[in-house]
């Protein structure tokens, strides 16, 4: 079953971290790592935050088509402050594709799940998490959960 707009909407407000930086970058790529390899799931994995790259990945059986993918997720993130998932759901509910849109460029943007945004508490948007590789609920759900596990980390 797939998860409602009022249910992604209230995870991109409750998934904001106390703080970020490089090394948080890092921890989360490197526990998304471990998650995929625990599920035993190809994924390419970015982290994006301050304007570049922090943490990219791609396992083993992963192509560039899934470095593209991550992009064009990326991209909409940053542009629509939203993630992927809640963009292609918000679309469908108005039963229209999100990239057949005239203000959106296709081989730019997607809204394909597995991108979220990077905030901290009382703070912007800083960077968006991606992963691609599996179907995007799942690919959403593998980054919520590490989003997740990092607020823990921070808050112990």
């Amino acid at each position: 079953m797939s998860l409602t707009l009022e249910v992604l909407a209230e995870q991109e407000v409750s998934l904001q971290l106390d703080y970020f930086s490089h090394e948080t970058a890092w921890v989360l790529g490197c526990l998304l790592k471990s998650s995929a390899e625990a599920k035993q799931a190809a994924v390419a994995i970015e982290v994006y935050g301050f304007g570049q790259v922090l943490f990219s990945y791609a396992m083993p059986e992963t192509s560039g088509d899934h470095q593209d993918w991550i992009r064009r997720k990326r991209n909409s993130v940053l542009r629509f402050a939203k993630s992927s998932y809640y963009l292609g759901r918000y679309n469908a509910q108005k039963q229209r594709e999100f990239e057949s849109q005239p203000h959106i460029d296709a081989s730019e943007y997607c809204a394909h799940g597995g991108s979220f945004p990077i905030r901290v508490k009382n703070g912007g948007l800083l960077g968006a998490v991606t992963v691609s590789g599996l179907p995007q609920e799942d690919d959403h759900q593998l980054v919520t959960e590490a989003l997740r596990s990092i607020q823990l980390q921070q808050r112990s």
